[in-house]
C-alpha cells in the first residue's frame, strides 16, 4: 500500500462503520464488554472487519474504542489493557493484509478529569499511553482518537500518542450536538484553536448526531482549518423497537450525505453508531461517483518511441471510418450497447442492425461495466462488426488484465478487425457482485494508452518489434463532474501526451458542469464527445446521481423525473430531457455517445429525429 499520508492528500478515503453497534446486530448482548471479544471471540471480531472490507472500506478500525483501564475496570479487566489492545490490532491487521489500512481506535476514558474531576492530566495521559502502546505493538497504520467531547482530554491523548510514536498518522475527532456545539458546551472553534499546535494530521467529527447536523457542522469546520477533515456520523437517532435500539437512517440517505460531505470539503468519510456494511457500501459508491481515478505509480515505459524503419504508421484519418469523420470534424453519433449476461447476443445484434440502418456511426461496448461479469466486450464487438457491418468502439479496461494479457488481447482485437479502442481504467471489483475478486491494475488508462500507442508504432511494451503495426484509433474517458477537476485535467493532459485522439465524457445531466469543463479545456486539441444517458425513472436518476462517477443530476431534472408516475411517463420524460441536452451540445462538441434506456433503442431515434 501507499503510505497513508500520501493517500490522504490525493484522494477521498472511506472508513468503516460502527463496530460496537454492528456487534450488537450480530447478537452480542449490550451488557457484554465488547473490547474483551478480542480475547474471547476473535473470529467474530474478524468477521466484522471482513464485512467492512468487502463493503469497500479503505480503513478498518480496531475493536478497542473503550479498551482503557477506566472502562475495563467494571468488567474486572483493568489489568488486561495491553493484551486487549494488542490483540485487537493483530486481528484487524491479519484481516486487512496489505490492501487495507488499520486504525487503532481510542475513545475517551469516560470520567471527569481536572479541573472538575480528580484525575490529573498526567494520570489521564498515562491511561492513554497504556492503551496506545498495545495498538502500536499490534501493528496499526494510524491512530484515531474519536468521540471526544473535552478538548483538554483529547490533547492528553494526542500527547500520549506522540510520546510513543512521533511519526504515526493521527486523526482527532470530536463529537457535537444538533446545534454544532461540542458536547461539553464549548463552541466548535475551540477544538481547532486549542489543538492548533498539536501534532495532528486530520481533524474531524463523529458520533452523536446524524448526517444532516454533521453537514451543518462541517460547513463551519471547513472555514476554520486547512487540515484534512473526517466525517463519520451516526445512522440518525436510535429508536427503541421491541426493546432494541434501532438506527433508522438508510444506506441511500447516508450515501447522499456522503456526497455532500465530500463536496463541502471532507477528505475522509465513514460511519459511526448504527452504520453497518450496507451503509459503507453505499458510501463507497458515492465516493466512486465523485472521485476521479488516480494516476498510478507503476511505471509503463518512456514516452519516446522510435518505430522500426520498415514500419509505416497508420495516419489517423485512415484508421477507421469513425476516425476519418473525427479528423474531418464531422459530427459523430455513437450508441452504447452492453454485452449480454449469457451466451446469446441476438438482441444486441438486432439492435445494432437497426441503429446501423438509422445512420449511427459506431456501437460503444463497455468492458465489464460496474465490475460485472458479462460476455466479453471484445467478442461482442467482433460479432457485431461481422454480422452487422457497423464499426464498434471497444472499451478496454485495465482491471482484469496484466500488461501481458492487454497486449495479447489488443493484438487479437486488431486481427479480428477492430479498429477503435476506448482506454479506461475500469471500475474496481468492490463496486460489483464479486467484491473479493482480484483487480490487476498493472497500469491505468494512461499506461494503457501508452501501450496502444507503442503497438501502433510496431513495438510491444518492452520495445520489441511486432512486425506490422496496429492502427487503433484511441479514445479516452473524461469526467467533467469530478470533484477534483484539476486532477482530472492533469490526467487528461497525460492521456493526450500518451497518444489519445479523442475523449468521451461520462453521462452529462448538468449542462453548467459541461460548460465549465469546456471552458477549462480550451487549450486541448483533441475532440470532445459528450455522453448522454436518457433517464427512465426518478429512482434511476437518484442512482445516477449517487453511484455513477461524474453523473451529477441537478435538482430541476430530479424534480421532473419525480413527477412521473408510470414507467412509460418516466421513459418519455427521460428521453425528452436527453433530447434537450443533445440539442444544447450539438454545436459545441464533436459528437455524442448515447445510451439506450433499458435497451430501448427507440429512445435513441426519438432523441435524434
Amino acid at each position: 500500500m501507499k503510505p497513508f499520508r500520501e493517500r490522504l492528500h490525493n484522494e477521498v478515503i472511506v472508513f468503516d462503520g460502527g463496530v460496537g453497534t454492528y456487534l450488537y446486530e450480530k447478537g452480542v448482548y449490550i451488557n457484554t464488554c465488547f473490547d474483551e471479544l478480542n480475547l474471547t471471540n476473535a473470529d467474530l471480531v474478524a468477521e466484522i472487519h471482513k464485512d467492512y472490507i468487502q463493503a469497500g472500506a479503505d480503513v478498518i478500525e480496531t475493536n478497542t474504542f473503550g479498551a482503557n483501564r477506566i472502562k475495563l475496570a467494571p468488567h474486572g479487566l483493568e489489568t488486561r489493557v495491553y493484551d486487549i489492545n494488542k490483540k485487537g490490532a493483530e486481528i484487524a491487521r491479519k484481516v486487512a493484509g496489505d490492501s487495507t489500512y488499520v486504525a487503532g481506535s481510542v475513545g475517551p476514558i469516560g470520567v471527569q478529569i481536572e479541573p472538575i474531576g480528580k484525575l490529573s492530566f498526567d494520570e489521564v495521559r498515562e491511561i492513554f499511553r497504556e492503551q496506545i502502546k498495545g495498538l502500536l505493538d499490534g501493528g496499526v497504520d494510524l491512530i484515531v482518537l474519536e468521540t471526544f467531547s473535552l478538548v483538554s482530554e483529547l490533547l492528553q491523548a494526542v500527547k500520549a500518542v506522540r510520546e510513543l510514536d512521533a511519526t504515526i498518522p493521527l486523526m482527532a475527532q470530536m463529537t457535537v450536538n444538533d446545534d454544532g456545539v461540542l458536547l461539553s458546551g464549548a463552541p466548535l472553534a475551540s477544538f481547532i484553536l486549542e489543538t492548533a499546535d498539536a501534532a495532528i494530521d486530520i481533524v474531524g467529527l463523529n458520533c452523536s448526531v446524524g448526517p444532516k447536523a454533521m453537514l451543518d457542522a462541517l460547513e463551519d469546520l471547513k472555514a476554520m482549518t486547512k487540515l484534512p477533515i473526517s466525517v463519520q456520523p451516526n445512522a440518525g437517532v436510535p429508536q427503541n423497537v421491541g426493546g432494541r435500539n434501532i438506527y433508522m437512517t438508510s444506506p441511500e440517505y447516508i450515501a447522499e450525505y456522503a456526497k455532500r460531505f465530500i463536496q463541502t470539503g471532507a477528505t475522509i468519510v465513514g460511519g459511526c453508531c448504527g452504520t453497518n456494511p450496507d451503509h459503507i457500501r453505499a458510501i463507497r459508491r458515492a465516493v466512486q461517483a465523485l472521485q476521479p481515478a488516480k494516476r498510478m505509480d507503476k511505471p509503463t515505459v518512456e514516452m519516446k518511441i522510435v518505430a522500426p524503419e520498415a514500419v509505416k504508421v497508420v495516419p489517423q484519418k485512415e484508421k477507421s471510418r469513425l476516425s476519418n469523420k473525427i479528423v474531418k470534424k464531422q459530427f459523430v453519433t455513437l450508441v452504447e450497447l452492453v454485452s449480454p449476461k449469457g451466451v446469446t447476443p441476438s438482441a444486441q445484434v438486432d439492435r445494432a442492425r437497426k441503429l446501423h440502418h438509422f445512420g449511427i456511426d459506431a456501437i460503444n461496448i463497455p468492458d465489464g461495466p460496474r465490475a460485472s461479469a458479462r460476455m466479453s466486450a471484445l467478442a461482442l464487438a467482433a460479432i457485431l462488426q461481422r454480422e452487422v457491418g457497423i464499426e464498434t468502439v471497444l472499451h478496454f479496461a485495465c482491471r482484469d488484465r496484466n500488461v501481458i494479457g492487454m497486449q495479447s488481447d489488443l493484438l487479437g482485437a486488431w486481427a479480428l478487425g477492430l479498429r477503435n479502442v476506448l482506454a479506461i481504467t475500469g471500475d474496481p471489483p468492490k463496486l460489483g457482485n464479486y467484491p473479493q475478486a482480484t483487480a490487476v491494475f498493472d497500469v491505468d488508462a494512461i499506461g494503457l494508452t501508452n501501450i496502444i500507442t507503442r503497438l501502433n508504432h510496431g513495438l510491444d511494451l518492452a520495445g520489441n518489434p511486432i512486425g506490422d503495426p496496429t492502427g487503433f484509433s484511441v479514445g479516452v474517458g473524461v469526467n467533467p463532474g469530478a470533484i477534483n477537476l484539476d486532477e482530472e485535467l492533469r490526467r487528461l493532459d497525460w492521456k493526450i501526451e500518451a497518444g489519445a485522439e479523442y475523449m468521451i465524457t461520462q453521462p452529462v445531466f448538468d449542462l453548467r458542469i459541461l460548460d465549465n469543463f469546456i471552458r477549462k479545456i480550451e487549450h486541448v486539441k483533441i475532440p470532445l464527445i459528450c455522453g448522454i444517458w436518457p433517464l427512465v425513472s426518478y429512482r434511476n436518476a437518484e442512482f445516477m446521481n449517487n453511484e455513477v462517477p461524474g453523473a451529477s443530476v441537478p435538482a430541476e431534472i430530479l424534480d421532473r423525473m419525480r413527477k412521473t408516475t408510470t414507467k412509460e411517463e418516466g421513459f418519455h420524460e427521460g428521453v425528452a430531457i436527453a433530447r434537450e441536452t443533445y440539442q444544447y451540445v450539438r454545436t459545441s462538441v464533436a459528437g455524442v455517445q448515447l445510451s439506450a434506456p433499458m435497451g430501448r433503442i427507440e429512445g435513441i431515434f426519438m432523441m435524434l429525429e
